[in-house]
Parts: structure tokens; C-alpha cells; sequence
């Protein structure tokens, strides 16, 4: 037994099924000295493993006896990204997700030694994690029967609402599900439409997996697709802008919906479009870098006023 883990591993295993062992015993069957022993039963003990020491001629190592072993041993790391996952999941917008994740938080609670259980009880107690909050409610069941099919690469067979409240039968290659903004989206191939598509989650109403498979192209990446999509959403008004800064600096500062950015001479290059040009003007002033207004002209005035009623605050 080569390494130390496997060897600490071994220590576990011959507590729990010898009941009480000599140290001289325990030390020779893992092959290694008593010293190392013994910070091998430290180590087990910073896990919450519960191990009395009985000195003497008939003493040894034993489990407090009653301990049963969990399942499942997690370390302080695991513990913390456990309750910060579970923290997150209650901000995804899943209607019926909430039961489920008191139902894991119990059993953590009630199968964890006590190190990794006062890690979880300190963080769901004092950590809050800002989601964006979920703008609309989803089907949890949707999303585990869309992911398999994803998974599966077998076609999904949906009714989807439109906006308009029409229902319309489709069948989509689901290439990914992805939460953004407070809701769910399914992206992939869509064979009503005959193209790449994003849908709402919280509109599929029905979904389940036909016996068809597809192919997935190769390195496609949902997430960045459904940004590039709303991003380039139809609106009123066009509107190009010039950063003077870098495009991974650009990319960082700017939401989706303001449009793509491109490296261009100078700068970047962010091009979009916009209904409202006062909203558009306060994101733009939000910047942390300078730019240049090269149409609509009206977002120049917008951003002009804008400033002057600022400046007016402050005078």
C-alpha cells in the first residue's frame, strides 16, 4: 500500500472490522510505524471519525462504539461545495425543487461526522449567493427529461407555447440547458424551424425522448450561443459604439443584451440594438472605460443629458 490515503483508508476499514486492535498490530498489518499510526488516527479524527485510545498491555484503537459509518465520507472542501450548491439550486427558478432540497439537506445533516456538518450548518446560515434571481418558475422534471435526451443524444418531442399563447408541436435536438438571467433556456436544433433555436424552459409544456438519435456538432457551446442570440435580438434602433479598451476587458463589463463586441483598430467594436436608448445610455455611463458614440446620433444627445442632469446633482 504505497500511498498514504490508501493507507489511512486501510486503518478505517481493519477499526470498523476488528472492533479494538493493538497499535502494534494495526501499525504492522498497514506497514508502518507507530508514529505514523498515530497521525493516521489524527487524521481520521479532523474527518469526524470518532476513535477511543486504550492504553495497557490489552489496550488499542476502537470506534466509539454505536458510530456507524455514512455512506458517504466527505472532506470540509466537499461539505462546502455541497451546501453552496444547494444554496445556489434554491435561486434556479425549479417549481418543485424546493422539497427536494431540504430532503438532501436532512440527509447530510443526519448521515455527516460533525466536521463537515458544521461546515454546511455555518454556510447555509451566514452565506446568501445573488443568482440574478429566477424571473419564471420551470419544471423540474422538463429539465432532467431534457438533459438525458442531451445526454442520450436522442431527439426530444415537444409542445411549446409561444408568447402569444399558440401551442405547437416540435420535435429538437436539445444541445444544452442553460440558466441565464433568472430563467432556463433549451438550446439546439429545432425541426419545425430547420435551424438552430433557443427555447424558453418555462414554456414547454410536454416533453419526452423519441427513438431518434442526432449528432451534436462538435465544441458547441450553448451558453455562448444563447448570449451571442440575445445579444443580436431584433430591436428598433441600431446602435454602434466604440470601447477604448481591450476585448477581454469589454467582454467582462458588458451584458448580453447590449450587443456583441468585436476587436476592431482602436479599440472594440460593440454592436447592437436598443428599444429604449435611456437605458442603453446609463449602461454605456456604467463603463468603466471611455467610448465613442458612432450612431444612432440620438444616443449622443440621450448620453448628453444625461451627464448634464448628473453633473447637476453634484454642483
Amino acid at each position: 500500500m504505497p500511498h498514504p490515503t490508501i493507507r489511512v483508508l486501510a486503518v478505517l476499514e481493519l477499526l470498523q472490522s476488528q472492533g479494538q486492535i493493538g497499535g502494534a498490530e494495526l501499525a504492522r498489518r498497514v506497514e508502518v510505524d507507530r508514529r505514523t499510526l498515530r497521525r493516521y488516527i489524527a487524521m481520521l479524527e479532523e474527518m469526524g471519525i470518532p476513535i477511543t485510545t486504550e492504553q495497557g498491555r490489552y489496550g488499542g484503537y476502537r470506534l466509539v462504539p454505536g458510530f456507524k459509518l455514512p455512506p458517504m465520507m466527505f472532506t470540509d472542501e466537499e461539505a462546502q461545495a455541497l451546501s453552496l450548491g444547494l444554496i445556489a439550486a434554491r435561486g434556479l427558478g425549479l417549481a418543485d425543487a424546493a422539497p427536494a432540497i431540504e430532503s438532501v439537506q436532512a440527509k447530510l445533516d443526519r448521515v455527516l461526522p460533525s466536521a463537515p456538518k458544521k461546515t454546511i450548518a455555518a454556510l447555509r446560515e451566514s452565506v446568501a449567493l445573488q443568482t440574478g434571481g429566477a424571473r419564471a418558475n420551470a419544471d423540474a422534471k422538463l429539465l432532467r427529461v431534457l438533459s438525458e435526451a442531451a445526454q442520450a443524444r436522442r431527439t426530444a418531442s415537444l409542445r411549446y407555447r409561444a408568447a402569444e399563447g399558440a401551442l405547437t408541436s416540435r420535435d429538437f435536438d436539445v444541445y444544452g440547458l442553460v440558466f441565464r438571467a433568472g430563467r432556463w433556456y433549451v438550446v439546439g436544433h429545432c425541426h419545425l424551424r430547420n435551424g438552430l433555436r433557443t427555447l424558453r424552459l418555462d414554456r414547454v409544456a410536454h416533453a419526452e425522448a423519441v427513438d431518434r438519435t442526432f449528432t451534436r456538432p462538435e465544441g458547441f457551446d450553448a451558453p455562448a450561443y444563447l448570449a451571442r442570440a440575445m445579444a443580436t435580438l431584433p430591436r428598433a434602433i441600431p446602435v454602434e459604439v466604440l470601447l477604448r479598451t481591450e476585448l477581454e476587458r469589454a467582454t467582462g463589463e458588458l451584458f448580453a443584451t447590449l450587443g456583441v463586441p468585436e476587436a476592431c483598430e482602436g479599440g472594440v467594436l460593440l454592436k447592437g440594438s436598443a428599444d429604449d436608448l435611456e437605458w442603453y445610455a446609463r449602461e454605456l455611463m456604467r463603463l468603466p472605460f471611455e467610448f465613442e458614440v458612432r450612431r444612432p446620433a440620438a444616443l449622443r444627445s440621450t448620453l448628453g443629458r444625461l451627464a448634464a442632469r448628473l453633473a447637476e446633482r453634484f454642483a
